[in-house]
């Protein structure tokens, strides 16, 4: 489930940047990345300083990108990526970068088009190891109703920037910032029941940890300011934490 949650992104990513997807199989992606986005997120900033400082031709890089090593047949090479990875993360960065947020339309003729709310959502769960998790959702922006895996959706249509000439696009009745905090609610209630046993076994490698320090110090009757420091980074390390937050999302006039 993650790992097409990933591929879908990345594809929708290099779409939207205008990168050439080279070739598009289930397991990976190869693509001819534009200038912009080579520079977003390659890491070659002096290869990018000499060439605008030379004026040279630049060549911007070609990647491929796994998605799932497990089920790759043999002869593909390329970068393993998965939640949590420095790429994906750049990525992640990057689309926040260029801005998140978009206005699109169905690229159909003769019909009125429903807007609708989409996001991307972004959880994490934090201590001492991370979980991530991306979820897509949409809502009807004249009656409420909220679907999920509006990515799916996205993905199995054709989408403009600029309105058709033959579609009439409904006026909004949920007021955008109403269906935000639904949205978030649905996020909030799938975080509420989920398993956080995650959050417990963290404590108790928390404990673990502060008695093996203890050990250490047990001779000392005042233990000096260092021990303090450790027991804070300790803390820091192990304290469960959620977060959330926006990958991308838009405005999306659909048939």
């Amino acid at each position: 489930m993650y790992a097409q949650q990933i591929h879908q992104y990345l594809e929708s990513f290099f779409r939207e940047t205008d990168c050439e997807i080279l070739k598009n199989q289930p397991n990976f992606l190869s693509v001819q990345l534009t200038n912009d986005i080579d520079k977003k997120i390659m890491n070659r900033p002096f290869y990018w300083q000499y060439i605008e400082a030379t004026g040279g031709e630049p060549n911007p890089s070609q990647i491929t990108l796994i998605t799932n090593r497990d089920a790759l047949d043999e002869g593909i090479w390329g970068e393993v990526i998965h939640f949590g990875s420095p790429r994906l993360n750049q990525i992640f960065k990057a689309n926040h970068e260029l801005g998140s947020m978009v206005k699109m339309y169905e690229n159909v003729e003769d019909y009125n088009l429903v807007p609708w709310l989409g996001m991307n959502y972004k959880i994490s769960y934090q201590c001492d190891r991370t979980k991530e998790m991306i979820f897509s959702y949409g809502i009807n922006l004249v009656t409420g109703t909220i679907e999920d895996n509006f990515h799916d959706r996205l993905m199995g249509v054709e989408l403009v920037e600029d309105m058709p000439r033959t579609v009439f696009c409904l006026p909004i009745i949920v007021k955008p910032k109403r269906a935000m905090e639904r949205l978030e609610e649905s996020i909030e209630r799938i975080i509420q029941q989920d398993d956080h046993s995650w959050a417990e076994e963290a404590r108790t490698r928390w404990k673990k940890e502060i008695h093996v320090l203890d050990y250490f110090y047990e001779d000392e009757k005042e233990k000096p300011e260092r021990y303090e420091i450790e027991v804070k980074a300790i803390e820091e390390r192990y304290t469960p934490r959620i977060k959330m937050e926006i990958v991308s999302g838009g405005l999306f006039y659909l048939k």
